[in-house]
C-alpha cells in the first residue's frame, strides 16, 4: 500500500503543473551553481577589465564592474552561498521546529507551556538588533555562521504550526495503540506521529527554505552579511553603494535581483503545487 502511494503522489506531482514548473527553475539554477564556475577562469574579485564597468559581450556574458569584476562569475559564486544558506539555515530552523512542535504537541501540561513561552520569545525578539550586536563583536562573518543564526530564529512559526498538527494526532487511536503496548513516547513520535506528516513537514522545510533565502539576501543587502564571501545579495549591495543604478550600470545588480526573486518564487510555487498534490481535495484530476 505505501509503494502504491508513492507512486499516486509521483504520478500527480508530474502532472502539476505549479510543481513542474517551479523544480524546473530550481533545477536550473542549481545546475548553475555547480556548472557555472567551470565556465569562467577567473575568481569573483579578480580585477579583468581595465576598463571598469562594461556591458554584457561575448568576453564577459554579464558584464563587468565600477572595478572591471566579472559579473558572472560574482553570480555563479553567489547562487552557491545562496543555496547553501537556505540548505543549512532551512534545515536548522525545520529540525529545531521539529524538536519543540512534537515535543509541546505531545506531551502538553507544563512542557507545553514553558515550550510555548520560550518560542513566543523567541518570535518577538529584534533580529536585525542581535545581528548588529554580532556584527559588532564580530570582525569576520562567514556563510555558516549567517546560516546557523537564521536557522536559529527563524523556527518559531514552524514550532506552533507542528504542535498544532501533533494535538489533533495524537489522540488517533493508532498513537493510544501504541502506548497501551508500552512504547515510548519519543519512539511514538518519529514512528507513528511523523510519518503521518512527512507531508507536511516537507512543506514546511519548502517555506523555511525559501525564507533563509531571503533573510540572508535582506541583511547581505544592508552589509551585515558575510564579510569573506560572496553572494547574490552582496553583489546588490556593492551595485548600490557604488551607484551602479544612478550610472545606469544595470547588468551589475538585475542578475542577482532577479535570480533570487525566480528561486524563491519558484520555491513558493512548488510549495503550493505539492500543497495540491498531497490535498487529494486540491489535486488536478
Amino acid at each position: 500500500m505505501k509503494k502504491q502511494k508513492k507512486h499516486e503522489i509521483l504520478y500527480f506531482a508530474l502532472r502539476n503543473n505549479k510543481v513542474r514548473f517551479g523544480f524546473t527553475i530550481i533545477l536550473f539554477f542549481l545546475l548553475l551553481t555547480f556548472v557555472g564556475p567551470l565556465l569562467t577562469h577567473y575568481a569573483p574579485y579578480d580585477y579583468v577589465n581595465p576598463k571598469g564597468a562594461q556591458p554584457p559581450s561575448a568576453k564577459h556574458w554579464f558584464g563587468t564592474t565600477m572595478f572591471g569584476q566579472d559579473v558572472f562569475t560574482q553570480f555563479v559564486h553567489g547562487l552557491r552561498a545562496t543555496f547553501l544558506v537556505g540548505a543549512i539555515g532551512g534545515a536548522l530552523g525545520t529540525f529545531i521546529g521539529i524538536v519543540i512542535g512534537f515535543t509541546a504537541g505531545y506531551r502538553g501540561g507544563i512542557i507545553d507551556e514553558i515550550l510555548n513561552m520560550i518560542t513566543n520569545i523567541v518570535l518577538v525578539i529584534p533580529t536585525l538588533a542581535i545581528l548588529l550586536i554580532i556584527a559588532a563583536y564580530l570582525t569576520v562573518r562567514g556563510i555558516l555562521v549567517e546560516s546557523l543564526f537564521i536557522g536559529c530564529t527563524a523556527w518559531p512559526w514552524a514550532a506552533r504550526a507542528i504542535r498544532a498538527q501533533t494535538f489533533s494526532l495524537r489522540a488517533r487511536d493508532f498513537v493510544d495503540l501504541a502506548r497501551l503496548s508500552g512504547m515510548k513516547d519519543w519512539r511514538i513520535i518519529f514512528s507513528e506521529i511523523a510519518p503521518n506528516m512527512m507531508s507536511y513537514l516537507l512543506l514546511v522545510f519548502i517555506l523555511q527554505f525559501g525564507g533563509a533565502i531571503l533573510i540572508a539576501a535582506t541583511l547581505d543587502f544592508i552589509g551585515l552579511g558575510p564579510t569573506n564571501a560572496v553572494s547574490l545579495g552582496l553583489m546588490m549591495n556593492n551595485a548600490v553603494l557604488w551607484g551602479a543604478l544612478l550610472l545606469g550600470v544595470w547588468w551589475w545588480f538585475i542578475p542577482p535581483g532577479l535570480a533570487i526573486t525566480a528561486i524563491v518564487g519558484a520555491l513558493y510555487v512548488t510549495n503550493v503545487g505539492l500543497d495540491e498534490v498531497f490535498n487529494p481535495k486540491l489535486r488536478e484530476m
